[in-house]
């Protein structure tokens, strides 16, 4: 299969880029912003991944990855990338905080889906897989507004793409981890973390491998599973 993976040359992005480059069969496209020398680590170890520069603050490089994802030919898009998280207490935000955020994380994201569906549709096949938050299912963490938001709109288009795309045999589902030690919560105090291990179920936050497994499940299922969610937070959110 050929893959796209959007932000993923480090945390989530990089272990799914391993564990899709690891197996027989697939090419591996991700994208990188500014881990250049990650993203080289990554090519340099599976001769199968290439590592496309796409900065989504750059209009510029979006574009020019538009412009090549009809040559990539991909079969699976998985949407992972994210540009940081703004976090402050919706009161104190400016409204600028919510537009800016929605133009770098969300815009690019339904610009590069777009694309991919355009692809899929011809070749009568494809695999949309987004990569959301658990904080969109119950109760979100103080001071994320902006983030959660942003994730909570994906997670309403992948609906969108699934109701919409399926007659052309093209799935979207979404995938919803609970708190992970990433770069992008790299800033979270360690008491903070200390406390929620303390409060999770297994005694362990969950990892970025754990996920990719989940990401792989989706890769490889039926079609006939579409639409859905998957939440991976140890059951501390049951959705019915």
């Amino acid at each position: 299969m050929n893959i796209i993976v959007t932000g993923g040359s480090s945390g989530l992005g990089a272990s799914i880029v391993r564990g899709l480059a690891a197996q027989d069969g697939n090419m591996v496209y991700f994208t990188y912003s500014s881990s250049v020398d990650a993203a080289r680590e990554l090519e340099a170890q599976y001769p199968n991944a290439k590592a496309i520069h796409c900065n989504f603050a750059d209009e510029a490089s979006i574009q020019a990855l538009l412009n090549e994802i009809p040559t990539l030919q991909p079969d699976v898009l998985i949407n992972n990338a994210n540009g940081g998280i703004h976090k402050d207490h919706f009161y104190r935000t400016n409204p600028e905080v919510f537009l800016k955020g929605f133009e770098l994380n969300v815009m690019p994201t339904l610009r590069i889906t777009q694309e991919a569906i355009k692809v899929f549709r011809k070749k009568k096949f494809g695999k949309i897989i987004n990569i959301i938050t658990s904080a969109v299912i119950n109760k979100p963490p103080a001071g994320w507004a902006e983030y959660v938001a942003n994730k909570a709109y994906l997670l309403a288009m992948s609906k969108v793409w699934a109701t919409e795309c399926i007659k052309f045999n093209i799935t979207s589902n979404s995938i919803s981890p609970g708190f992970m030690q990433t770069k992008l919560t790299s800033d979270t105090d360690d008491r903070i973390i200390e406390s929620m291990i303390e409060g999770h179920p297994l005694r362990k936050l969950l990892t970025t491998d754990e996920v990719a497994d989940a990401v792989m499940f989706y890769v490889k299922a039926s079609q006939q599973i579409n639409g859905t969610n998957l939440v991976i937070n140890a059951g501390m959110d049951l959705v019915g």
